[in-house]
């Protein structure tokens, strides 16, 4: 009985902390979804290119994934987590100011790269998150859905700025970042989860990984090779039928909405009928709005195929963290960095063939990205899942 009431209490602690961090995540992604949509028309602005774009949308994840390593081990080490996420949510909001002052597409690549850099808070923020043993997938969808809801109201504020006061692309990043401080506030009332530190190097770490984890990473990396960022050649697809920024940023609303109404929901399916079932259905209908996009492009079909990418997004986000959180034994911020980087740094090579492609005809870039998705979900079948509780 003694037991049961301490598990009951952690199991309580890690559902507040859940709903304290997804508030971080909620403000700081308020300001970064009022930079997201328009960034790939900031760079068009700045003279870049389909390349431009695709490395774009690969670096912003790429090379921050390296520091989600290097964070999640850390932390391990240490045994503590809440000084990792503090520090990230701040370096966050400090280079978002950076971007407003960029004078040319390189240098947005450059300091959107380094705003990325405080994501390294991720993989802490997860291990916190995956002491949680029973509602692992409730809880990672309770994050991500005030995560999604930031957005939402990050681009609703945008799509407000540039439609009632036509205010430009630097002006509403500055604004951006300042939202984006709040986000530092919730953290004050996150309790720290310290374990016994790890003495293991980042090496030995990944090593130790179990077999079942090391492939499902795997095999998650090969998915990102596909979706790396898609949502900004998206956001230009829709400008280009609509013929409005206006029109693209309420398809980004779109998604944004599905992807938050749906992440618990499936969150909470995958707690009671495995993740293995529910990322086939992720992985499966991914395929088909890819497929969309080559076949099916009008204003219509628009309504269509935004809502489903944001149902892809819902599926997949919080059961791949929940499943590594289930292979994953002692060092549960290693495994969230390991997942974090090798998805990560997938997205840099994936965005830059895939703005090759779209340089040269935008069809042969969603052909290329249906066949390494088709590629992640015959892999996906081969995944062992581990029985939880």
């Amino acid at each position: 009985m003694k037991k049961g009431s301490v598990e009951t209490e952690s199991d309580r602690k890690t559902a507040k902390n859940a709903w304290f961090l997804g508030s971080s995540s909620l403000l700081n992604d308020a300001g970064g979804d009022m930079i997201a949509p328009i960034l790939p028309f900031y760079v068009i602005s700045m003279g870049g290119g389909g390349i431009a774009i695709g490395l774009l949308s690969g670096l912003r994840e790429g090379l921050s994934s390296v520091f989600k390593m290097f964070g999640g081990w850390f932390s391990d080490k240490l045994g503590k987590r809440k000084f990792f996420v503090f520090l990230g949510y701040l370096l966050s909001f400090i280079f978002k100011f950076f971007i407003g002052i960029a004078n040319s597409w390189n240098q947005i690549l450059l300091f959107v790269s380094l705003e990325r850099f405080g994501k390294f808070r991720d993989a802490p923020r997860d291990a916190i998150i995956a002491r949680h043993l029973k509602n692992r997938g409730k809880n990672f969808g309770i994050i991500q859905m005030l995560d999604t809801i930031g957005g939402v109201i990050g681009t609703l504020i945008v799509l407000f700025l540039f439609w009632k006061f036509n205010f430009g692309f630097k002006t509403i990043i500055f604004i951006a970042a300042g939202i984006s401080f709040l986000s530092l506030f919730p953290l004050l009332f996150v309790k720290d989860v310290k374990t016994k530190p790890i003495k293991k190097s980042l090496f030995e770490g990944l090593r130790s990984l179990d077999k079942r984890l090391k492939y499902f990473v795997f095999v998650a990396t090969i998915f990102s090779f596909a979706n790396f960022g898609l949502y900004m050649f998206l956001l230009l697809i829709a400008r280009d039928i609509t013929g409005s920024i206006i029109y693209s940023l309420i398809f980004y609303v779109l998604f944004n909405l599905v992807f938050a109404f749906f992440v618990i929901p499936f969150g909470k399916l995958s707690d009671s009928i495995g993740r293995k079932k529910i990322l086939f259905l992720g992985y499966s209908l991914f395929l088909l709005v890819v497929l969309g996009f080559i076949f099916f492009r009008s204003f219509a079909y628009l309504f269509v195929l935004f809502p489903l990418y944001g149902m892809v997004y819902a599926i997949t986000h919080s059961s791949q963290k929940a499943l590594v959180s289930d292979l994953a034994n002692s060092g549960k911020g290693t495994a969230m960095g390991f997942l974090h980087m090798s998805t990560g740094l997938a997205s840099i090579p994936g965005g830059l063939i895939a703005g090759i492609l779209w340089d040269i005809n935008s069809s042969w870039m969603f052909a290329y990205i249906s066949v390494v998705a088709l590629a992640a979900i015959v892999l996906l079948s081969f995944v062992k899942e581990k029985k939880i509780g």
